[in-house]
């Protein structure tokens, strides 16, 4: 089985093409696991990141029709011209595509670097997953070492320790140009997902206690009992724009704000949804200030040179033990159906055996010495097959047996449960698109 993923992030590509790129992905069901050249499929979706985490077989060619697969549903979903789509992604293949993962899960690939946020989105991705059926054994193994390798970060290095995240980095631009201190600043939160909810919170450590919340679907009210904030309906919504100083987008609307909306006065606008809540058109109305993903990334600290530095050490330590693991693993259940393979034609020989000769002291001394040779005639292709594991060639051994014994390694089977993660959740795209 081979692991690969599909990439498409603020580091190769503009902002506006992840948002329309993601507009596609939901027509990656599990039909394309369960019919199609897929085995796996774990999707990973935030404000400035799409990535597709599959696994297909390693016989020629099956990577890139699952490729071609997924380009064309995208394409097909989104209206999009397969070469824009096949454009938009990098793609990355086993040892690469677990290296990627766990750079990003530790937040050395976020905008803000070191951003904890990132490590509950690639925790709820894997969950989604499971949920939807897509979840191959070989992908919840590889989600489960990112996530401990984002512990092992989080423990041993000074990465993320200043708290710093998208949010934060925002709010500290809108302070820059607020004319209003934040305990007395009146604000306008758009939506009530996960990011709505981290929003809230770094508004209240602020002082920030005079907060309306919006939701389009009507979860307002809910998410103010829980969070704190004042619920406005959809016939309150242009009085509290008029009046409020800072409003913030964390929904991710489908139709923005445009600037013949817009109210009048002095606002300042923080549009942190990935398929914009208001139009860019609005940085031109006298009197408002807009703050982008865009402006978070160009203003975005960088973290201390020895922090990163460690951290990226610990991913490629776990980079190393991953493929190790895997590598031995694969080699190991290729020793198990050989294993099975030369037992049960010595199973049939002596069944053969017993019924020409009965049961006896004879056939039982036999059976002992024929299971002791095969033991020894096994003996030497094991220890080659662990040498080449760890060397990387363990697919040698297995396609020798597939070629000599016509063995197919069987997929190892998905554990039962992941390893939990109890890092607290950050926000994604397709949270703020279901709870807005």
């Amino acid at each position: 089985m081979v692991l690969f993923s599909l990439v498409s992030s603020h580091k190769n590509v503009d902002l506006n093409t992840v948002a329309t790129l993601t507009t596609g992905v939901g027509a990656l069901g599990p039909a394309l696991v369960n019919e199609g050249p897929l085995k796996g499929l774990v999707t990973l979706s935030t404000c400035n990141r799409l990535e597709l985490y599959g696994e297909a077989l390693a016989t020629d060619g099956d990577v890139d029709r699952a490729v071609d697969a997924m380009v064309a549903t995208i394409s097909d979903a989104a209206d999009l011209d397969e070469s824009f789509v096949r454009g938009s992604f990098e793609i990355l293949r086993d040892e690469d595509a677990a290296s990627h993962l766990f750079t990003v899960v530790t937040g050395l690939e976020s905008a803000v670097v070191g951003e904890r946020e990132i490590t509950g989105q690639v925790r709820r991705a894997l969950m989604n997953a499971r949920e939807e059926g897509t979840a191959s054994g070989e992908l919840i193994r590889l989600f489960e070492a990112a996530a401990r390798t984002a512990r092992t970060v989080g423990t041993e290095t000074a990465l993320g320790e200043r708290g710093r995240s998208i949010v934060s980095v925002a709010l500290d631009l809108a302070e820059e140009v607020a004319t209003t201190p934040w305990t007395e600043a009146h604000t306008l939160v758009f939506g009530t997902g996960a990011y709505a909810g981290a929003t809230m919170a770094a508004l209240s450590a602020r002082g920030c206690h005079n907060v309306w919340v919006y939701s389009a679907s009507g979860r307002a009210e809910e998410f103010t009992a829980k969070r704190g904030g004042t619920p406005v309906t959809d016939a309150e919504l242009a009085q509290a724009m008029t009046a409020s100083d800072v409003i913030i987008g964390c929904s991710g609307g489908s139709t923005p704000f445009s600037s013949d909306t817009f109210p009048e006065g002095n606002h300042i606008v923080v549009d942190m949804a990935l398929t914009r809540d208001f139009d860019p058109s609005i940085a031109d109305l006298d009197g408002v200030e807009l703050i982008t993903l865009e402006s978070v990334r160009l203003a975005a600290p960088e973290e201390a040179n020895e922090s990163v530095s460690a951290a990226r050490a610990i991913v490629e330590t776990a980079t190393r033990e991953f493929r190790a693991h895997r590598n031995q693993q694969n080699v190991d259940d290729a020793i198990v159906a050989l294993r099975r393979h030369t037992m049960a034609v010595l199973d049939t020989e002596m069944d053969k055996v017993r019924h020409q000769y009965g049961c006896g002291a004879q056939a039982d001394q036999l059976e002992f010495a024929m299971r002791r040779m095969m033991h020894s005639l096994l003996h030497t292709p094991m220890v080659k097959a662990r040498k080449l594991a760890a060397e990387g060639r363990e697919q040698e051994f297995m396609d020798a047996i597939e070629a000599l014994y016509d063995i197919t390694v069987p997929e190892p089977a998905a554990e039962d449960s992941p390893e939990a993660d109890t890092t607290p959740a950050g926000h994604d795209v397709a949270e703020q698109q279901k709870a807005s």
